[in-house]
């Protein structure tokens, strides 16, 4: 089921709260509508509080604000974000009217998990690398994960050693680079599997399983299940704030 629109305005009116220090702006009128609209899409609470979360960063880098954040500026950061979280876990809008969307989605191959530093670029490949060791440097698994420090180290090895081939990786040697990080990439989640232990990822794997439940019925079982597990990989790369290697 979907979250009951009162609900999400509620949560929402909490979450902007939190983020506007304190400052509680009451979701009504137009706004309410608005949120009715994404709980009715069945746009998950997490993916707006993380467009609440984007649209903050930007807000206040500008200085100091008289006024606190109303939900209405956050709305083109939740639609896109929800089109990203789509694309992600597997769902697609079918072919027709942008208003037919909501009611229309399939099942496709999930894209790349959503992780820090996962924006598509133009960026040159060795640019790419400087950036993510720089980002590698400073990012660290939690105490006693064990699976994520191994694949941490050998990431940062992997990257170095790239960076040391020269900044004109052409043919071959390109391929190769940009191959190893992908698979690098992909074995992150395997490894926050192992590393969250069973009750953060029994949680987690149940947010993923509410998130999806307004699609479920429009889904094959199969590709329902492959969306799950692609949105609990997402969820889990939140928890480990984990880096993204995949060069797009």
């Amino acid at each position: 089921m979907s979250m009951e629109p009162g609900a999400l305005c509620r949560a929402v009116e909490s979450y902007l709260r939190r983020k506007n220090d304190g400052h509680l702006i009451r979701i009504v009128g137009p706004a309410f509508e608005m949120v009715c609209e994404w709980a009715a899409a069945g746009i998950p609470l997490r993916v707006v509080e993380r467009a609440i979360d984007r649209r903050c960063v930007r807000y206040y880098a500008r200085g100091p604000k008289r006024h606190p954040l109303r939900i209405e500026y956050c709305e083109a950061d939740v639609l896109d974000l929800f089109d990203e979280w789509k694309h992600a876990v597997g769902l697609r809008a079918a072919p027709g009217s942008e208003e037919e969307a909501p009611a229309g989605l399939e099942a496709e191959e999930p894209g790349p998990v959503g992780r820090p530093g996962g924006s598509r670029s133009r960026r040159s490949l060795a640019t790419h690398l400087d950036e993510l060791a720089a980002r590698l440097s400073v990012w660290n698994p939690p105490p006693g994960a064990a699976a994520l420090e191994g694949l941490l180290q050998e990431s940062r090895a992997a990257v170095e050693t790239a960076r040391s081939g020269g900044r004109t990786l052409r043919g071959e040697a390109r391929r190769r680079v940009t191959e190893q990080l992908a698979e690098l990439d992909g074995r992150f989640p395997v490894a926050a599997r192992t590393d969250a232990g069973d009750a953060v990822l029994c949680e987690l794997r149940t947010e993923a399983q509410e998130s999806l439940e307004p699609f479920r019925s429009r889904m094959p079982a199969a590709a329902f299940a492959k969306a799950l597990e692609a949105a609990t990989d997402r969820l889990l790369a939140e928890h480990f704030k984990l880096p993204r290697l995949t060069f797009d």
